[in-house]
């Protein structure tokens, strides 16, 4: 098994593709080891890392974000070490099947509208940099959205939140007046 990395705008994290189904449907993000140990075997390894602080699973990629003070030369081959046991070793990736994604049905028809855009425009696009970009809430016209894995951090994401996402949803949908990132 060889195990890809690929850069990510956000110099803090990485992008790892072990060549398989990560995911097979939603993403998972864990930002510190408490939230890993309820959920995830594999995270709970990964935060064992020295300088390890985030740690994001989407379909075919887990991107890790690790601390300023730590270069990606000293923690990059524990790192792989562990992918290519998880994965060699086919272990079980999370504790349960619970969906992180998972939202009602009692959507309005915008906020149905703008999930859609969302989800077939947007959230593929940022997958390709590690990350994602999730539906939060839809009040008086703005639009708060969720930065998950490479995106939460990234210098580049409020540009691509105003420049990209806040001009298509706008474009396609005439309710949206404004698009904000949720506060971590």
């Amino acid at each position: 098994m060889f195990i890809q990395t690929e850069a990510t705008p956000n110099p803090q994290t990485l992008k790892f593709l072990p060549g398989c189904v990560v995911m097979a449907q939603g993403v998972a993000e864990f930002r510190t080891p408490e939230e890993a140990a309820a959920k995830s075997p594999l995270a709970v390894r990964l935060f064992e890392v020295d300088g390890v602080k985030g740690v994001f699973y989407g379909a075919d990629f887990i991107s890790i974000t690790k601390a300023d003070i730590v270069d990606w030369s000293d923690i990059k081959t524990y790192i792989l070490g562990i992918l290519f046991e998880q994965f060699s070793m086919n272990k079980p990736l999370m504790n349960d099947t619970a969906d992180d994604d998972v939202s009602g049905d009692e959507d309005s028809e915008t906020v149905k509208k703008i999930k859609s855009i969302l989800d077939e425009r947007v959230r593929p696009a940022v997958a390709k940099d590690g990350g994602d970009i999730v539906f939060h809430s839809f009040e008086k016209g703005i639009v708060f959205l969720k930065m998950r894995g490479a995106c939460a951090g990234c210098p580049s994401s409020t540009m691509t939140l105003k420049s990209g996402i806040e001009n298509m949803l706008r474009h396609f949908v005439p309710d949206v007046l404004e698009v904000r990132a949720v506060p971590d």
